[in-house]
């Protein structure tokens, strides 16, 4: 097993808007590599289990969403929230929530969750194969921080939202980091 130091290479297959196709859904495939988001970037990722679910939908991607100039303030270029869902349901729950400052990137086939160990079972809430709640911040492509939310396992009976929220990972980028953060912690892939 080898401790992961950069974000791992991956192609996400994203929908664009492309007004020269017309119609009422004027949007087609678009794959985006990992270079393409983070190259030359400081971007903070946030992920999450699931689109449409309560915190993530009450509390998590909203607190991004309000925080987001603060973020560019300390030189954030990019905030990510990720999810094992597809391109479909990822941008109905941004539309839903309104985001416009969070790009909403899916996972769709678990494949970056997985390379970065993130990827966890929840097939114990119906759920399958999902990202478990983590942030991280990312200087061009090299994994700087992470806050992992504590008790990582397959059918956890609970989804901390502890360490991975909006507030602690911009007090770590104003340089006072608040007692519920974690150390640093390497995801592994095995």
């Amino acid at each position: 097993m080898t401790a992961i130091t950069h974000v791992p290479n991956v192609v996400f297959k994203t929908r664009v808007r492309d007004e020269s196709i017309g119609g009422p859904n004027p949007y087609t495939w678009k794959d985006v590599t990992t270079q393409e988001i983070f190259a030359g970037k400081k971007v903070v990722l946030f992920a999450l289990p699931g689109a449409f679910t309560p915190t993530c939908s009450s509390t998590h991607l909203p607190r991004y969403e309000e925080l987001f100039e603060e973020f560019k303030a300390q030189g954030v270029d990019q905030i990510i929230c990720l999810s094992v869902n597809d391109a479909f349901v990822m941008f109905q729950w941004g539309k839903q929530q309104g985001a416009k400052n969070v790009f909403l990137l899916p996972d769709g086939s678990g494949e970056f969750s997985r390379k970065m160990g993130m990827l966890v079972d929840k097939s114990n809430i119906g759920f399958g194969m999902r990202s478990w709640r983590y942030a991280m911040v990312v200087n061009n492509g090299e994994i700087e921080k992470m806050f992992i939310e504590p008790g990582f396992e397959d059918n956890c009976g609970s989804d901390p939202f502890e360490v991975s929220d909006a507030d602690t990972v911009l007090a770590y980028l104003k340089g006072v980091e608040r007692p519920a953060a974690i150390a640093p912690r390497l995801a592994f892939v095995g």
